[in-house]
């Protein structure tokens, strides 16, 4: 029994909608203003150093300073407060105590500084967060508002919301389809690229199931409704691009818990000092004892250990955008060093993703040239992609169309023309056998020579010429680039396809990977890279279409494709390639484990710095006008440390100089290349 919509849950759906169209432009405005904010309280610090330059005196040359602190300092102090008041300390509370520190010694240029570098790291997450919301609404944006209602009353116009499961609906050529439905009449061709990935669209006929946000090319289909809304396919991919955008990884809830008792031991081991050494009536015991706690809290100012990983992801981003690599968030560069699996989209990623005309297959008798010339002459009339590129090829051969115009399209199997060599007939292997059920040898003969291609077969009156098998080329170097990552140390390299298996098989082992998902739709795909996650293997997943978005999004590193990729694959993944090649992904995971070195190099010298200050500041050995110039010293370390890292992607760019790298959806059909024990 199907049921109605809710005219609730249509109110909450047309809510949302409009909630995705506004966030966009109210997002934009307040990062906007949060830019200049910062940009001004960066311009009055600076205006320090200037003043004096200039011979301004020491308090009139401070003013901007202290101004610009206040402006950057007081939305971290606002952060922090609400961080104390719930009792979860975390690096809003770590920079507070820092700039609370640098005040307490008169440091108000090294206050704004510290303020202005965490406001701006801030951004780079609330950055990530507008992407995800763009890829939701892009997402959106594929299914119709409206649908053609087909009732006994005719055809008509109605809201998406108002459309329930069991009611037809008719999709015109050119048109998105609005809901998942199953085909009650029509046949048409069916672009499945937004959620199969797969490059050539699909034949679909009466009885097939159809998918939301897919596009109708060729004839008008009337469909029963089987999911609409966010139960469709398209729906769900939405979703989980949204849940996997809110989830936190494991490194950060450690960073967060470890943030937690630094402050609480930083204000309780200052107190201590003061209470200890100020024991004495004597004001000027007192004041020494003041003294002491305030080179305390100015020592153990975490400025060092704050900035240990900011300045080294901000030399290694500069470094990987030297490259054409753009990684949006530091949780993915520390993830990357990790990574021990690898998983690939194929259309777009691995391959071209455009049919190019691979082999030519003539049967026994027959030259190739002549299967050609019958193929363009058969195929001159037609917009079908394979037909397209037989036609590319045979230009680039000199075989021109002859202009003849008596040409039929048989739906799902082929066309026939009638040209200056006589009745051509090209398409699909079986609708030729129908019409010579003698030629069924010779075929066969000829579809063992291109299996794994997609194959177009031609036939000449009565007598059959062969077959042109086309296939989506593999980019050069990609054999050289899994190479690569398993020196590496990857343990497992995968291909995950919407594409059929032989097709996927055949890359697969020109390649070398491990293993194949092939004929998967974007749930599956998803789940599989959730399975990969939940059992410990550190992925990343490489891809380019809306299909891969919710697994580019669950992985622990995603990284899109971003010349050829889609917007949703670009705003789910936390690494976009600038190119369309796949050499930039060792030189990430290289760069992720120089960087995390860097990283692991300065925490250890800013904890190391602090409890040696520590230790000299409580015996009194340290006085305050010195304390700034000793911790200071700890953030020199790890800047130039952290400096290092921008030469690394010009070594790597030099050595790249010398040697460039140069269906309908259904079950998910796999196959395992290696042992187990090797994935």
């Amino acid at each position: 029994m199907h049921e109605g919509c809710d005219p609730r849950q249509a109110e909450k759906a047309d809510f949302q909608q409009m909630q995705f169209q506004e966030s966009h432009g109210t997002t934009a405005q307040r990062i906007e203003r949060r830019i200049v904010l910062y940009f001004l309280g960066g311009v009055l610090v600076l205006s320090t150093p200037i003043g004096r330059w200039l011979g301004a005196s020491e308090q009139i040359a401070l003013i901007p300073a202290v101004i610009g602190a206040l402006i950057l300092a007081i939305p971290l102090f606002a952060e922090a407060w609400s961080e104390i008041r719930k009792g979860r300390f975390s690096s809003a509370s770590l920079a507070a105590l820092g700039i609370l520190a640098a005040f307490a010694d008169g440091k108000y240029e090294l206050a704004g500084l510290l303020a202005f570098i965490l406001l701006v790291a801030g951004q780079i997450v609330n950055r990530t967060a507008f992407g995800a919301q763009r890829a939701i609404q892009a997402l959106v944006k594929l299914t119709p508002n409206v649908a053609r209602l087909v009732d006994a009353s005719g055809e008509r116009e109605v809201k998406l919301p108002e459309i329930k499961v069991g009611d037809v609906v008719r999709v015109r050529p050119g048109e998105n389809l609005p809901v998942d439905g199953r085909v009650v009449s029509g046949r048409t061709t069916i672009n499945q690229a937004s959620l199969t990935g797969e490059a050539a669209p699909v034949e679909i006929e009466a009885g097939e199931q159809v998918y939301a946000g897919t596009t109708n090319l060729t004839g008008g289909i009337d469909i029963e409704v089987t999911q609409v809304g966010a139960d469709t396919t398209i729906g769900k991919v939405s979703q989980l691009i949204a849940e996997a955008e809110q989830s936190r990884s494991p490194r950060q809830l450690l960073i967060e818990q470890v943030a937690k008792f630094f402050v609480p031991v930083a204000l309780g081991l200052a107190f201590t000092v003061w209470f200890l050494a100020g024991q004495s009536d004597d004001p000027n015991v007192q004041a020494t004892a003041a003294e002491r706690a305030i080179t305390v809290l100015i020592v153990a100012c975490p400025a060092a250990l704050l900035l240990s990983s900011p300045t080294a992801m901000v030399a290694a981003f500069a470094a990987a955008a030297r490259l054409g690599v753009m990684v949006k968030e530091t949780s993915y560069l520390e993830a990357a060093a990790t990574v021990d699996t690898v998983v690939m989209d194929k259309t777009g990623t691995i391959t071209t993703g455009k049919f190019e005309v691979s082999k030519l297959a003539p049967a026994e008798g027959v030259e190739g040239v002549d299967l050609l010339r019958a193929a363009v002459l058969g195929e001159q009339h037609s917009n079908h992609p394979l037909a397209l590129s037989i036609l590319a090829t045979g230009k680039q051969a000199k075989i021109l169309p002859d202009g003849s115009e008596h040409y039929e399209e048989v739906h799902g199997r082929g066309v026939r023309a009638e040209t200056s060599l006589g009745r051509v007939s090209v398409g699909r292997s079986s609708w030729l056998m129908e019409l010579n059920p003698a030629i069924k040898g010779e075929v066969e003969k000829v579809e063992s020579r291109i299996e794994g291609m997609s194959g177009v077969h031609v036939m000449l009156g009565d007598r059959y010429l062969g077959a042109v098998g086309l296939e989506d080329k593999v980019k050069p170097g990609t054999k050289q680039v899994i190479g690569q990552l398993r020196e590496l140390g990857v343990r497992t390299i995968a291909i995950f396809t919407g594409d059929r298996l032989s097709v996927a098989k055949r890359v697969g082992v020109s390649v070398g990977v491990d293993a194949i998902e092939a004929e998967c739709l974007p749930e599956e795909k998803h789940q599989q890279i959730e399975r990969y996650v939940k059992s410990g293997r550190r992925t990343m997943m490489i891809g380019d279409g809306i299909n891969d978005g919710p697994s580019l999004a669950a992985a622990d590193v995603g990284v899109a494709m971003g010349l050829s990729g889609s917007d949703i694959a670009t705003n789910s993944a936390g690494v976009a390639l600038m190119t369309d090649e796949l050499n930039r992904l060792p030189f990430l995971i290289e760069l992720a484990r120089k960087t995390r070195l860097i990283i692991a190099q300065n925490i250890a010298a800013s904890i190391l710095i602090v409890g040696v200050g520590l230790i000299l500041a409580a015996a009194g050995l340290l006085e305050v006008q010195w304390a700034a110039f000793y911790h200071f010293a700890g953030e020199v370390f790890v800047l130039l440390n952290s400096f290092r890292l921008f030469r690394f992607g010009e070594a790597v760019a030099q050595a790249e100089g010398l040697d460039e790298p140069t269906v309908a959806p259904k079950r998910a059909a796999s196959v395992r290349l290696t042992s187990p024990q090797t994935a």
